[in-house]
């Protein structure tokens, strides 16, 4: 199966201007991109206005837990400014993180509400993993499977199989676990534990986690894109170029 190719723009956020990265990605053969916050918040419609001048599309965005369930329709109206129907929350901070199955099963409950009110104007959302999803509660269950069952079926799931991995946890019993849900998938790498450069990162297919495996599997989920991610790279084209062109070796 052939995917769209999205880049996460959090991988460049340390080489601005924006713009020019927009360029450069559009003629590496990226479809588009999945923007965080500082990208939109301040002019979503210019934002807008600088993919459509090379050709890119917004696949999804990622916006802040806590001010989405407090406002879903500022949200809502920027999803639409931006062309994308697929919100995404990505982070707890660590004071926010339950200790509990019921603390992540009120997460997933605050997630329905807000999935409800968007239903109805076209949007979905899918929550993000890091790794403290997939630590195990005192219930022997991970976080991320009472956070996806109290939220029910209308809440999707991106999969971030990098962090998954460095849990400690199989990424292919990961997807296959939740593969009716994912809406999304980030094709991030990384090394073995103890690496220290680029904070262990890498490009997809320059670290440990066989995509092999993986890959054939993706088709199997709800996804129709992938998502190029590297949290500290030092060269973010290279990180982009060097993705998308295992991507591209990828055979189901």
């Amino acid at each position: 199966m052939t995917y769209k190719i999205a880049f996460q723009l959090y991988s460049s956020r340390n080489f601005p201007p924006v713009e020019p990265q927009l360029e450069k990605l559009a003629a590496l053969g990226h479809d588009g991109v999945e923007p965080f916050l500082p990208n939109y918040e301040a002019d979503p419609s210019g934002f807008r206005a600088q993919l459509d001048n090379v050709g890119l599309k917004c696949f999804g965005f990622h916006l802040p837990y806590d001010e989405l369930v407090a406002d879903p329709a500022r949200f809502a109206d920027i999803a639409h400014t931006l062309g994308s129907d697929l919100l995404i929350p990505p982070w707890l901070a660590p004071e926010q993180r339950p200790q509990d199955a019921d603390g992540w099963r009120r997460i997933g409950a605050s997630l329905r509400k807000v999935a409800d009110s968007l239903a109805g104007q076209g949007l979905r959302l899918a929550w993000h993993n890091h790794d403290f999803e997939y630590v195990a509660l005192p219930d022997g269950a991970y976080p991320i499977d009472h956070l996806l069952e109290a939220a029910g079926p209308g809440v999707g799931f991106e999969a971030d199989f990098a962090w998954v991995t460095r849990a400690g946890v199989d990424p292919v019993e990961a997807l296959q676990r939740h593969a009716d849900r994912i809406l999304a998938i980030q094709v991030k790498d990384t090394k073995a534990a103890g690496v220290t450069e680029e904070a262990g990162w890498a490009a997809m297919g320059d670290g440990i986690i066989d995509w092999s495996r993986l890959w054939p599997l993706f088709s199997t989920t709800r996804t129709d894109h992938v998502v190029v991610e590297h949290d500290d790279p030092k060269d973010w084209f290279e990180t982009a170029k060097r993705s998308i062109e295992f991507i591209k070796s990828m055979k189901d």
